[in-house]
């Protein structure tokens, strides 16, 4: 009877340490400045730029340079075009109108959002927005800053504030139109780890010679295993060449 209850014990014991172990999430995030689908060679094409992100498979994927129904597009919704040709679920931000139409950011992603916030960016030149898409274990946030380095600067305070109202982890990607000598990059690693290599170019794509496209994780709320990063060999599709990480976290 000592044996059975021995036995009994044991199994419970190993019963509750699994059910107790925090469960690992893992995710492939990218993000990819698409130029509205232009070339380096002056060549409009959606399925060529779409055949870059099938081509990494990412879970969820930040897209910068968007045109929804304008003249320049010809009256497409760019984000819906690459929608359809990757089969991802679309969430669209638009920034400014332009063109008959809108022109602003998005997010593909395999699984439909859970909730989807917008929230406004400064910039003198043309005005930013920031995209927040809730999934059931993360945050996913799209930001395409503006050009002028004051408004970049002021536009730290607003994303300290929003992805602090989060409970779960938070990544935040983009074109953020910085250089990581710059005191925007410096700042903002008061809150966020990077988890892109930032001395590896993203910009011009055919000959990278600065970074501007990165993706970082808030440092409160998520507990990294690990993660790995790439950029994306594309020199054709996009003035920017997109960035992949791998990341695994409790």
């Amino acid at each position: 009877m000592k044996n059975v209850n021995a036995i009994f014990a044991i199994l419970l014991f190993v019963g509750c340490f699994w059910a107790c172990k925090p469960e690992v999430k893992e995710v492939r995030l990218m993000t990819y400045n698409v130029k509205n689908g232009l070339g380096m060679d002056d060549s409009t094409a959606y399925a060529r730029t779409a055949s870059v992100i099938l081509k990494e498979n990412p879970d969820v994927v930040a897209i910068q340079e968007l045109d929804s129904v304008t003249g320049r597009s010809g009256g497409a919704y760019v984000l819906g075009e690459l929608a359809k040709e990757t089969k991802m679920h679309d969430t669209y931000a638009p920034a400014i109108d332009f063109d008959g139409g809108k022109y602003g950011i998005g997010i593909l992603s395999k699984e439909e959002p859970v909730n989807v916030y917008r929230h406004a960016l400064p910039g003198r030149e043309e005005a930013r927005t920031m995209l927040l898409v809730e999934f059931p274990h993360y945050i996913y946030v799209c930001m395409h800053l503006s050009l002028t380095e004051e408004d970049a600067m002021a536009s730290l305070p607003i994303i300290r504030e929003e992805t602090a109202r989060f409970q779960k982890p938070v990544f935040i990607a983009g074109d953020w139109n910085v250089t990581p000598d710059m005191p925007f990059i410096q700042d903002i690693q008061q809150e966020f780890t990077f988890l892109t290599d930032t001395t590896q170019f993203t910009f011009p794509a055919d000959t990278p010679d600065c970074t501007l496209d990165y993706i970082a994780a808030r440092k409160v709320g998520v507990d990294l295993i690990e993660y790995a990063s790439h950029v994306v060999e594309a020199p054709v599709e996009s003035d920017h060449r997109p960035v992949v990480v791998d990341v695994k976290w409790k």
